[in-house]
């Protein structure tokens, strides 16, 4: 298989503004017909996707993967839910977790791995209130000010 020289790295920037961030995992996607072709062109987006367990099995939900402009047949909806793939153990941690904490499983980047598959990063995430986003508003300001040489 022929390897791209372009990278793909999809990533859901909204995320790390309303979340703080717990633990990160390294997921596959079950794709189904072209859209791995679809993924592959760039044509993905993570804007408002969430995880979410379903007898046992995580699953993504709004993950917009568009239709492949030369598939003829076998058309899949863009945005239906996908299977996640992950190892039981991390699974049922996972799973403990939101259940028992109120946490939540977001997605944060789609890329394609070295062997060409499609891999979603995931992380366990508490959600921000408005005066932690002010918080974190003012020390990326900040930050930015130092790099520059700005006094604050």
């Amino acid at each position: 298989m022929k390897k791209s020289s372009a990278k793909i790295d999809i990533r859901n920037r909204r995320a790390g503004f309303d979340y703080e961030f717990l633990e990160n995992y390294t997921a596959g996607v079950v794709l189904a017909g072209t859209e791995i072709k679809s993924i592959r062109a760039g044509k993905a987006s993570l804007a408002d996707t969430y995880c979410y367990f379903s007898r046992g099995e995580l699953y993504v939900r709004n993950m917009h993967v568009a239709e492949y402009f030369w598939a003829s047949f076998n058309r899949k909806d863009p945005k239906r839910d996908r299977k996640l793939l992950l190892n039981r153990k991390e699974l049922n941690k996972l799973e403990r977790a939101v259940k028992e904490k109120g946490l939540t499983i977001v997605p944060t980047r789609l890329f394609i791995s070295d062997n060409g598959y499609a891999k979603l990063n995931i992380a366990l995430a508490k959600g921000k209130k408005e005066y932690d986003k002010r918080e974190s508003i003012k020390d990326k300001d900040r930050r930015r000010a130092e790099q520059r040489g700005d006094d604050y």
